[in-house]
């Protein structure tokens, strides 16, 4: 069996927690000690080797996906992480995936979701085996047992039963409360987004079904196939066109962190008796249901409020009303027709050598805290608009600057100015922590000229 992650949407419906560069499914969320991605690859560990993992991603996450593997101790093979070179929804990146399977032969293929939490992935993996056989008469989606009536889920009806499922004979799109009500008392499940297939059927029905993204996916390069690909998810572009789909149940839990309302469920057991979610020591005065989630030591006080989210971030604070919560992307976009950066970036930022993060920003002048990971080195670069300034905090650096090398422990410093090719180096086994603050007239990311880069950038 191969398997599938999708690993390249953006969760803009949970802003501030998950953005555009660093989405919800890297994050490791309070009380959690791996990410939803590494819980998603230990997921697919239970069914398969390493190897038998397929990750489609954004160029744009290749050195978080890598960096999270290799956390978990496991390096993915190269030609088994699939960048995409535009968001073109699920159908065009499942199909990217199924046409690299196919040149090592076929097989059958089970595809994930990279942002699910799953309290029970050996009750998952053992429902996937069971549900094997269907995949060879066809194709199969898994349906979660719901636990209520939920607005924020697609809905599948059962038709006839067949081992070890039922026939589906209907996809329902996400229904208002009463609706939902209804569809539960008729024996629904949610859609929980985890298909099965064999690989060569599935091309063949793209090819049926969607012929505009399979004539793309015919056409040389990735490049050509993901620009004239239609944007279309494989519900509505396959599986809700076919004529013959089997389910089979998950009875498990389940939560796919689509919006603030199913991250408030993914955490009732810190509930109080009035429902207030809890993640620090908020003070809530005659509250009920409402969620806090924050970073730092802030102290937070509601008094006399009733459902309502607040998210609180170094840079961004978040206060939405529990039903309104899927309408989070539409701050995400406002933002984006500002040019707000903070859509896109948080104030710490992932990079192949590890990591930097913005203390303090101004119109002349920028602090930013490196941590450089051991044997790690930035690329050999030059700024035209800033200079810069280092402060080795802890851990040994080597400074490169016109090709003459200085080394500085901890307390040292030097100065960078402006135009001078420079490179840091961490040559220790412990991360190196720095104190940079840049000075100059433009502090943009983009004033980087690299002369030398071990990432290829």
């Amino acid at each position: 069996m191969k398997l599938i992650v999708m690993a390249g949407g953006s969760g803009t419906r949970l802003w501030p927690l998950s953005r555009t560069h660093y989405p919800k499914q890297f994050l490791k969320l309070s009380g959690m000690e791996k990410s939803i991605f590494q819980l998603t690859i230990e997921r697919c560990l239970l069914l398969g080797r390493i190897e038998d993992i397929y990750l489609v991603t954004s160029k744009d996450y290749i050195h978080l996906v890598q960096g999270q593997i290799k956390e978990l101790g496991k390096t993915l093979l190269s030609g088994n992480i699939l960048l995409e070179p535009e968001p073109k929804n699920t159908l065009p990146a499942i199909l990217y995936a199924v046409q690299a399977i196919r040149k090592s032969g076929d097989d059958i293929c089970a595809v994930f979701a990279s942002d699910h939490i799953i309290d029970q992935p050996q009750i998952l993996a053992d429902t996937i085996l069971q549900a094997a056989p269907l995949a060879s008469k066809g194709f199969v989606t898994f349906g979660i047992t719901p636990a209520g009536p939920e607005t924020g889920y697609g809905y599948i009806k059962p038709g006839k039963a067949v081992s070890g499922g039922f026939e589906v004979s209907a996809f329902k799109e996400k229904p208002d409360l009463d609706t939902a009500c209804a569809y539960i008392q008729d024996g629904y499940v949610w859609n929980s987004g985890i298909f099965m297939f064999e690989s060569e059927q599935f091309e063949k029905a793209v090819a049926q079904y969607n012929p505009a993204v399979y004539a793309a996916f015919q056409l040389p390069s990735v490049q050509e196939r993901f620009h004239h690909t239609p944007s279309i998810s494989v519900d509505y572009g396959l599986i809700e066109k076919m004529d013959l789909v089997y389910c089979a149940p998950l009875k498990m839990d389940w939560n796919d962190l689509g919006n603030f309302t199913t991250f408030y469920d993914k955490y009732e057991t810190k509930q109080d008796h009035q429902g207030n979610v809890y993640f620090n020591d908020e003070i809530m005065i005659d509250c009920n249901n409402n969620m806090v989630y924050s970073e730092g030591n802030k102290a937070i006080a509601m008094i006399g409020v009733s459902n309502v989210i607040v998210v609180d971030q170094k840079d961004a604070l978040l206060i939405c009303h529990r039903d309104q919560t899927q309408r989070v992307k539409e701050v995400v976009s406002l933002l984006h027709e500002r040019q707000d950066a903070r859509a896109d970036f948080h104030l710490t930022e992932y990079r192949p050598w590890g990591s930097f993060t913005v203390l303090e920003n101004s119109d002349f002048y920028k602090v930013k805290r490196l941590s450089v990971l051991p044997d790690k080195r930035l690329s050999y670069q030059m700024h035209y608009h800033r200079s810069e300034h280092w402060v080795i905090v802890s851990g040994t650096a080597v400074v490169t600057i016109e090709d003459t090398e200085k080394r500085l422990n901890s307390g040292e410093s030097i100065y960078i100015p402006a135009g001078q090719k420079h490179r840091l180096f961490n040559p220790g086994k412990l991360p190196l922590e720095v104190i940079e603050v840049q000075n100059g007239e433009y502090l943009g990311e983009d004033d980087i000229v690299r002369f030398e880069d071990d990432y290829r950038r």
